[in-house]
């Protein structure tokens, strides 16, 4: 934006906020494009505000972004009722910096963001403003119209819920990195036993392909599966593979190319040095950011 378009004092204010209110938008409907589309009614409305009456931009906008959101996030659900197959989260390239975020990093990792889809959408929104962006308690219950007192029986119960079933682990980097080696060699290869080694007994495989792209209609669980179901799959392809390391949603992942075309992301979760998760995304049509080469910074 020019120098002319930014002198105005609520282009500017959204401008310095709009990371924050994509990454507000993104981690409460789990879409990159959902939440382009928030933030462009969020302008919409932020544009009639009376700036001289706004005490706080930055509550402010969160508050339209969040209302916004919840709104689509309904929508979605029914939406996500009559997809096809396991529905994952569209993954998003992120900077060094992200995975040096702890908290930012697994408030929008693949696992955290499957663990947010079984909360209600108030509960998600209450949770996503406290937890991942410290929002007080009064300016969250105006935002999803609840009372303040009501807004903290919420977040309590949406952090017992989370924290039953969040990934805790902070694995070093140079075990991930030997790790996501040793499975892209073992894939390539084709080399069973490579990839047995390398994978948790209780891992687990997630493929979204939305009805569009060949994927399994539900998770596959256990090493001896996952591993048939890679090479079986992917494996086959021999030479034509390549695994690409790269960053995704915080954390660990792989650009997945099959006979030259771009067909998917593979993110990984690691525990004890072992691959436990494993999220394929191949649905074209939540490619499009990671294909575009634009990542989340921090916030």
């Amino acid at each position: 934006m020019n120098d002319h378009v930014t002198s105005d004092p609520a282009t500017e204010a959204f401008v310095a906020h709009r990371n924050l209110l994509f990454t507000v938008a993104y981690e409460m409907l789990g879409s990159a494009a959902d939440a382009e589309d928030v933030l462009q009614e969020t302008w919409l409305r932020w544009a009639d505000v009376d700036q001289e009456k706004v005490e706080d931009q930055r509550a402010y906008l969160v508050r339209i972004t969040t209302r916004q959101s919840l709104n689509r996030l309904r929508t979605m659900t029914r939406r996500k009722e009559s997809y096809v197959g396991p529905w994952l989260p569209e993954p998003l390239l992120t900077t060094p910096d992200v995975a040096e975020d702890f908290e930012l990093a697994e408030s929008v990792s693949m696992a955290m963001m499957l663990v947010l889809e079984t909360l209600s959408p108030t509960e998600r929104a209450v949770f996503v403003l406290r937890e991942a962006f410290d929002v007080g308690y009064e300016d969250i219950a105006v935002a999803v119209d609840k009372t303040p007192a009501a807004v903290r029986q919420i977040a309590m119960r949406a952090r017992r819920h989370v924290d039953a079933r969040r990934p805790r682990q902070v694995v070093p980097p140079s075990v991930t990195s030997a790790a996501m080696e040793s499975f892209r060699l073992a894939i390539e290869t084709g080399d069973p036993q490579g990839l047995l080694d390398v994978l948790a007994p209780q891992v687990v495989l997630v493929s979204d392909g939305g009805g569009i792209k060949q994927a399994a209609l539900r998770p596959i669980s256990g090493a001896d599966k996952v591993t048939r179901f890679m090479l079986g799959g992917l494996g086959k392809h021999e030479n034509a593979v390549t695994f690409s390391p790269t960053e995704v949603n915080g954390g660990p992942a792989f650009l997945v190319h099959v006979d030259g075309a771009f067909d998917g992301v593979l993110a990984v979760r690691l525990e004890d040095g072992l691959i436990n998760g494993l999220y394929y995304v191949r649905n074209p049509e939540k490619l499009g950011r990671v294909a575009s080469g634009v990542p989340l910074t921090r916030r």
